[in-house]
């Protein structure tokens, strides 16, 4: 947090004040038990998950990216993916998406996302369905569910895997359904910013399928099915009992996290007045795990808001398409669409406000008027 901000973007203290004491004793409860990775306290948040979700198998894992990366790999050894194999993805995600494709053999297909609401566009998802197209990764951007009945039909007709990005977006729900069970497989993310965040790093799956559920939970133990016999060459992604303590306590307050975000996002909605600034539309589908504006003047505007105080992020900078580690020979990991001419717009255009519990209403009515005067 910078201290000299009257209106911090973040402070994760306050974010976890609400929660400090029922913490506190869940932490002694997982020291005093002695068990101190997988065990009840795994298990439980894992069947918490499949209750939130509607999922009938859940597996907690390390973090995000080794949530993305089990699915990928485990769909691999079950022979639904072979390497080489195409995942359409959107070009603005954050890159963690990205690099679990390529981790699994796989190519990366970005494509650009409806400018309005900065998910990934079911039209482009169709236009860029090639013979090796296996599997769709929408993700659910600043907490807004990305798949709709137009994405649903697209992937049904092509009989293509459906793997949420589901970091940003739990207890998101549409007409579809809740995310983590509107697709084959979801990858959650607890990292400590997110909505629901854990004091370190976290992840789960969620899925109804048995098999990769199965599949999933071996790889991210090193590959075993049982002690000591290891029938993958996989990975240690396992869970601390810590964290999913931790997460447990927070997770029964899901609810009413995820409603003080969207009051905070209403205010600034009915706020903020500006033409050089565009804000996201305010929908029933979206947690908010981030309020992003648009502006073309996002630089100055960025200047202006840290002059008076109030603190800002850009979500996000440099699509993974433009990083470094995608250029020259790893260029082959992804198959460019023509353009990706939104996406760029958006990295270049896109900020941040303060939508946490570090932000009182209060503050957000004030944030909103300083918006509203920017020139």
């Amino acid at each position: 947090m910078n201290d000299s901000m009257r209106f911090p973007f973040l402070d994760l203290a306050d974010v976890n004040a609400p929660y400090m004491d029922e913490m506190a004793e869940a932490a002694a409860r997982v020291i005093r038990s002695g068990r101190y990775i997988g065990g009840d306290e795994v298990e439980t948040l894992e069947t918490d998950l499949c209750r939130l979700t509607g999922a009938r198998y859940c597996v907690a894992v390390s973090n995000g990216l080794d949530a993305l990366r089990l699915i990928l790999r485990a769909y691999v050894e079950m022979g639904r993916l072979q390497r080489g194999d195409e995942v359409i993805v959107p070009g603005n995600t954050y890159i963690a998406s990205v690099l679990a494709i390529s981790d699994a053999g796989l190519v990366a297909v970005p494509v650009d996302p409806c400018s309005a609401t900065s998910v990934i566009d079911p039209e482009a998802v169709e236009k860029a369905i090639g013979p090796r197209t296996r599997a769709v990764m929408p993700v659910h951007l600043y907490g807004r569910v990305a798949i709709g009945a137009d994405l649903q039909n697209i992937v049904h007709d092509h009989n293509l895997l459906v793997i949420e990005d589901n970091a940003q977006a739990i207890g998101a729900r549409n007409a579809l359904g809740i995310t983590g069970a509107l697709g084959d497989a979801a990858a959650f993310s607890f990292y400590p910013t997110k909505n629901i965040g854990a004091l370190g790093d976290a992840g789960a799956v969620t899925t109804s399928d048995g098999q990769l559920a199965a599949t999933v939970r071996a790889i991210a133990n090193y590959g075993s099915d049982r002690r000591y016999h290891n029938i993958m060459q996989g990975f240690n992604c396992r869970m601390d009992s810590l964290q999913a303590a931790l997460l447990r306590v927070k997770l029964a307050h899901i609810e009413e996290e995820n409603a003080y975000r969207c009051r905070l996002a209403e205010i600034y909605d009915a706020g903020i007045d500006n033409p050089l600034i565009h804000k996201p539309p305010l929908t029933d589908d979206c947690v908010w795990h981030q309020y992003v504006v648009v502006s073309p003047e996002r630089d100055r505007l960025q200047k202006y808001l840290t002059a008076n105080g109030v603190g800002s992020d850009i979500h996000y900078p440099t699509p993974p398409h433009l990083q470094p580690c995608y250029q020259g020979g790893n260029s082959r990991m992804l198959r460019l669409p023509d353009t990706l001419a939104v996406t760029e717009e958006l990295a270049y255009s896109v900020l941040s406000l303060p939508i946490t519990r570090t932000t009182t209403p209060s503050d957000a009515h004030t944030i909103a008027e300083i918006l509203s005067n920017f020139r």
